[in-house]
C-alpha cells in the first residue's frame, strides 16, 4: 500500500516524488519543471502532448497547482522524516549523509577521495559498478571531503608540499609550488603515520612510567601513614610513661618535703624552748638587780651586788636567721637532677623509636618492581664522552665530541649524570661493556669543575662510587676507598631507598650478590652517574623494558 502511494505521487518524467505538482487537461500530474521541460522541447509548434497518454493540446495549457497532490506529497515527506528519525540507517545531524540520495538521506558507508562524494550502501554499489574501486580510493565516511579540493584549481589535492607544509593538486605542483620539495599525499601519509605511531609509543611509555610513579607514590603515602601511626603510638607510650614517672617523683618529693618539714620544725621547737627558758632566767636576774638597786646603804649595796653569781646565759643571741625556702633548696636541686635524668632516659627511649621501613627486596624480580627508566643527560657529559643508544650508552673517546657549552657539564672529569632524579625506592642496572667503569649515585649539586678534586665521583660527601674493573670492585666516598669482595660480573644492579637512607650495589648474574651497602641520610634528590677512565671504556644503562631474562 505504501509502495502504491509512493508510485501514485511520483513524477513519470523524473521518477521522483512530485515537486510543485501540476495537472494537465487529461488529468495526469507532473512536476512543474518536468512538464515544462518536456513541452519546451516539443518540435511541432503550438502542439503539446501528455507524456503518458499522448493526448495533444492546442494551445499550450495553463498549468495549475494540484493542491490535493501537493498536500499528499508533503504528508508523505513528513512521514518519511519521522521514519528516518527512528531508523538508524538514515543519516542524523551528526552522521555523514549520502550525497547521491535525493529524498531521505541514508548514512554514508564510504567516501570516495577521487569523486569527492560520500555513498550509502546502495549508491556505493552503483559507484563500484561504474568505476572499479581499485581505481578510486575509498575511505571511511568523512564530512571534510571538500577540504581535499584545491580552492584555486578545483582539483583533487593528491600531492603534499613539504616546503610550504600544505596539500596541493597537480596544477599547483607545476605553477606556484614548482621547485619545492613535493611528495605524493600517500607518501606523506605513510611518513606522518610512522611519526604518529612513534608519538603514540612515547605517550604510552610515558603513561606507563607515570602509572608506575603513581604506584610508588601510593606506596610512599602508605609508608608515611604507617610511620605516622607508629610514631604516634610510641609517643603516646612515652608520654604516658613520663606522666607516671612525674607522678611517682611528685609523691616521693612530697614525702621528703614533709619529712624535712617535721625535722626542721622539731629543731626550731627545741631552740624556741631553750630561748624561752633563758628569757625566764634573765627576767629573774633583772628582778634581783632591780631590788638591789633600791638599797640606800652603801655597804649593803656593795655586799649584795658582789654576792650575786655570774649570769648563766649569754647576753648575745646565738640564733642564725634563715629564709624558710633555704630549708628545701637542697631538695629542689636534687629533684631537678633526678628529673633531668628521667628526661634523658625518656628522650633516649624516643630516639630509639625508629620509623618502620619496608624490607629490601630479596630477589631480582622483587628489585625489578622498582626498576626505573634512566637516561644520561647530554648537558652534563664531559666533552670526550660520546652518548648513544638513546642517551643510555656512553664511551670515552680520544677526540673532543664538541658538545656545546653548558653550566652543568663536567669540565675536567670524564663523568656524566642522569637526566632523571631518583626519589623513593628505585632500581636500575648498568652493563660494563668494556674497560673500567664507576657506577655512581650523586647529588645534582656536586661540583662540575676540578676545584680540589671535589668534582670527582667518590671524592666528596655528595657522591658514592663503586669502581668496577676486570678483576675487582672498589667503593669510594669522601676520598676513602674500600676494597669490596664479590663475584665479578659485567652487570651491576643499584638499589636506592631515598627515604630509608639505603644504597646497595649488587653483582647481577645467575644470582644476585650484595657487594656493598651504605646506610646514611640523603638530604637531596639523587642522580645516577657513570665515570670512565681510559679511552674506549664503555658502559650502558639497561632499559627498564629490556628482556631481563637474557642473563
Amino acid at each position: 500500500m505504501a509502495q502504491l502511494q509512493i508510485e501514485s505521487l511520483s513524477c513519470s518524467v523524473c521518477l521522483e516524488l512530485l515537486k510543485e505538482p501540476v495537472s494537465v487537461p487529461c488529468g495526469h500530474s507532473y512536476c512543474r519543471t518536468c512538464i515544462g521541460s518536456v513541452w519546451n522541447g516539443e518540435k511541432e509548434k503550438d502542439v503539446y502532448s501528455c507524456p503518458q497518454c499522448r493526448q495533444r493540446f492546442t494551445p499550450r495549457p495553463v498549468l495549475m497547482k494540484n493542491i490535493v497532490l501537493a498536500e499528499l506529497v508533503d504528508q508523505l515527506k513528513e512521514s518519511r522524516l519521522q521514519e528516518a528519525a527512528g531508523d538508524p540507517s538514515f543519516a542524523a545531524a551528526e552522521d555523514v549523509a549520502c550525497d547521491v540520495c535525493t529524498e531521505r538521506k541514508l548514512k554514508a558507508v564510504k567516501s570516495c577521495l577521487t569523486c569527492v562524494t560520500s555513498y550509502c550502501e546502495k549508491h556505493l554499489q552503483r559507484h563500484n559498478e561504474v568505476t572499479p574501486s581499485k581505481r578510486h580510493r575509498l575511505v571511511d565516511p568523512s564530512k571534510k571531503l571538500q577540504e581535499n579540493i584545491c580552492s584555486r584549481h578545483d582539483e583533487v589535492m593528491k600531492m603534499f608540499c613539504r616546503t610550504d607544509q600544505q596539500g596541493i593538486c597537480i596544477l599547483c605542483s607545476m605553477e606556484e609550488h614548482k621547485g619545492h620539495h613535493m611528495v605524493s599525499a600517500a607518501a606523506e601519509h605513510t611518513e606522518r603515520q610512522r611519526e604518529l605511531q612513534e608519538s603514540r609509543a612515547d605517550i604510552h611509555k610515558n603513561i606507563q612510567d607515570r602509572e608506575k610513579d603513581v604506584e610508588l607514590l601510593k606506596q610512599q603515602v602508605e609508608n608515611i601513614n604507617l610511620s605516622a601511626d607508629h610514631t604516634v603510638k610510641h609517643s603516646q607510650q612515652i608520654i604516658t610513661e613520663l606522666i607516671r614517672v612525674l607522678h611517682r617523683r611528685s609523691s616521693e618529693l612530697e614525702k621528703e618535703v614533709r619529712s624535712k618539714q617535721h625535722a626542721e620544725v622539731s629543731l626550731v621547737r627545741v631552740l624556741q624552748e631553750k630561748l624561752e627558758q633563758e628569757i625566764s632566767e634573765l627576767k629573774k636576774r633583772d628582778a634581783e638587780l632591780q631590788q638591789i638597786s633600791t638599797t640606800e646603804d652603801h655597804i649593803q649595796f656593795v655586799l649584795s651586788y658582789s654576792s650575786l653569781s655570774a649570769p648563766s646565759v649569754s647576753t648575745h643571741s646565738s640564733i642564725t636567721h634563715t629564709h624558710p625556702h633555704s630549708c628545701f633548696q637542697e631538695l629542689t636541686e636534687h629533684l631537678h637532677t633526678i628529673l633531668m635524668e628521667d628526661w634523658t632516659k625518656v628522650c633516649g627511649t624516643m630516639e630509639r623509636v625508629k620509623v618502620p621501613q619496608l624490607p629490601e627486596p630479596t630477589s631480582r624480580a622483587g628489585f625489578l618492581e622498582y626498576s626505573q627508566e634512566i637516561t644520561l643527560d647530554p648537558n652534563t657529559a664531559h666533552t670526550h664522552l660520546r652518548l648513544s643508544e638513546g642517551n643510555r650508552k656512553v664511551t670515552l673517546m680520544r677526540e673532543d665530541q664538541h658538545h656545546h657549552h653548558h653550566q652543568d657539564r663536567f669540565i675536567r672529569c670524564p663523568q656524566v649524570l642522569s637526566r632523571e632524579s631518583l626519589t623513593g625506592r628505585c632500581y636500575w642496572e648498568v652493563e660494563v661493556v668494556r674497560g673500567g667503569v664507576g657506577v655512581v649515585v650523586a647529588y645534582e649539586s656536586i661540583s662540575r669543575d676540578w676545584g680540589g678534586r671535589d668534582c670527582v665521583f667518590g671524592y666528596n660527601h655528595k657522591s658514592w662510587r663503586l669502581q668496577c674493573t676486570h678483576n675487582k670492585y672498589t667503593f669510594y666516598h669522601r676520598r676513602v676507598s674500600t676494597e669490596v669482595p664479590g663475584p665479578r660480573s659485567s652487570r651491576v644492579g643499584v638499589y636506592v631507598d631515598h627515604r630509608g637512607g639505603s644504597l646497595s650495589f649488587y653483582s647481577v648474574g645467575d644470582t644476585m650478590t650484595l657487594l656493598h651497602r651504605v646506610k646514611t641520610t640523603f638530604t637531596e634528590p639523587l642522580h645516577m652517574g657513570l665515570s670512565l677512565n681510559h679511552e674506549g671504556d664503555t658502559a650502558e644503562v639497561c632499559a627498564s623494558n629490556q628482556e631481563w631474562t637474557k642473563l
